[in-house]
């Protein structure tokens, strides 16, 4: 199997988004983020193509959220339903959201 590649892109001052590419395989998922103050970044959206489907690509971009929000020492605020979802599945997690498991945040 084809191994998926992650990478962070900022798309503007405050914006930005993990993206997954697999070699060989048409489109890229991602996670869409936003910058809510210091410290503070809210995961907004979660998208994979059908050519990516099965592949655990939206874990694998989640994975890579909580990785750099472990290393840069920041927050998620959990807008998106998929992240939303799992983090209610992994209560280990809370110290990385502004959220406890289950609770949807409040709208920014």
């Amino acid at each position: 199997m084809t191994e998926t590649t992650i990478t962070r892109e900022e798309t503007g001052p405050r914006t930005g988004r993990y993206v997954a590419r697999i070699e060989g395989v048409e489109g890229e998922g991602e996670i869409t983020f936003t910058r809510r103050g210091p410290g503070v970044i809210s995961a907004d959206h979660t998208g994979v193509p059908e050519s990516m489907a099965g592949r655990g690509v939206a874990g694998a971009l989640l994975a890579r959220l909580l990785q750099d929000a472990r290393e840069e020492s920041f927050r998620i605020i959990p807008l998106c339903r998929y992240v939303r979802g799992q983090y209610a599945r992994h209560p280990e997690w809370a110290d990385l959201f502004t959220t406890a498991p289950g609770e949807d945040p409040a709208q920014p």
